[in-house]
């Protein structure tokens, strides 16, 4: 039997900022509890129990309102577990589905009712093993008419020939992370204007402008992430979304305290006009639009 993984932070400061009433945790996910929602055969890690409790409180925590819970890879394309957290919400959650390409349209309604608004396609070799590309395109053109996005997940080396692809989706994009580029480079490298490239090839596309645990090797304060992700937020701030990545899947060997990622927004969003758009307005837009005016 694998040992399980604790990846996230036992007892997490309580951020020095304050996030705007009605801000939203935009990229969060759970796990299990295993005994209720067992893991996927085919997941490439094993973690331990992390499940809407425990998300809940965090939320409380940090002092964010909702949550957008986003299918975790160790769960495979079975979202009962997210299913369940949303639920568990009281209207506070909803959620980014993974899918077999295979699902039926009554299936996809489904997980429409249980609060899913988007489906997310994962490029990341060491987590999956299979991304067709071609089916990846039938499950966008199908989701559309149910109004979702899509959320896609690559790493900056692939961007290139992920164009081709993305200029193919038919609905908005969410890209995960940036497409992971190398924040070392600063604002101005190479990975940063490449993904600059991408959303000016178009207005629909966004992106989670999250992970400096992930994205920045120094570790905190992660001044290389907050010196290059700032000016991206300020020349997109309609288009941007930040999460906590709770319970950061794969980082036991650097789990990052949530309150400092918290108090990461006021340096890549310095004001309180960008801070409402990329923690309140564009989650809500993408999430909850039923309650926009």
């Amino acid at each position: 039997m694998t040992d399980r993984i604790v990846s996230w932070h036992a007892n997490p400061s309580v951020p020095r900022f304050t996030p705007p009433p009605g801000a939203v945790d935009a990229h969060c996910h759970v796990f299990g509890p295993m005994a209720q929602f067992p893991f996927s055969p085919k997941a490439k890690y094993l973690p331990e129990d992390a499940g809407p409790d425990m998300l809940f409180a965090l939320r409380d925590r940090l002092g964010f309102s909702r949550n957008v819970i986003v299918q975790a890879s160790c769960h495979g394309t079975d979202n009962s577990a997210t299913l369940n957290a949303i639920a568990r919400s009281e209207g506070k959650a909803r959620g980014v589905a993974v899918v077999d390409p295979a699902i039926s349209d009554a299936e996809l309604e489904k997980l429409h009712e249980g609060g899913m608004r988007g489906v997310r396609f994962n490029f990341l070799k060491r987590l999956v093993d299979d991304a067709p590309k071609d089916k990846f395109l039938e499950v966008a053109r199908r989701v559309q008419p149910l109004g979702w996005h899509v959320v896609v997940y690559f790493e900056a080396d692939i961007l290139e020939e992920m164009r081709p692809f993305l200029d193919a989706i038919p609905t908005l994009i969410v890209i995960d992370h940036m497409g992971r580029p190398d924040v070392s480079q600063g604002p101005d490298g190479a990975d940063m204007r490449a993904f600059r490239s991408l959303l000016d090839s178009r207005d629909d596309i966004w992106t989670k402008v999250t992970c400096p645990d992930r994205l920045d090797p120094k570790g905190p304060p992660w001044d290389d992430f907050a010196r290059s992700v700032a000016p991206l937020v300020e020349d997109y701030p309609d288009r941007v979304l930040w999460g906590t990545d709770w319970p950061h899947p794969n980082m036991e060997k650097a789990i990052p305290d949530d309150g400092l990622l918290v108090d990461m927004i006021p340096r890549i969003a310095p004001t309180a006009e960008l801070q409402r758009k990329l923690l309140v307005d564009n989650p809500m837009r993408l999430y909850w639009p039923e309650e926009q005016s």
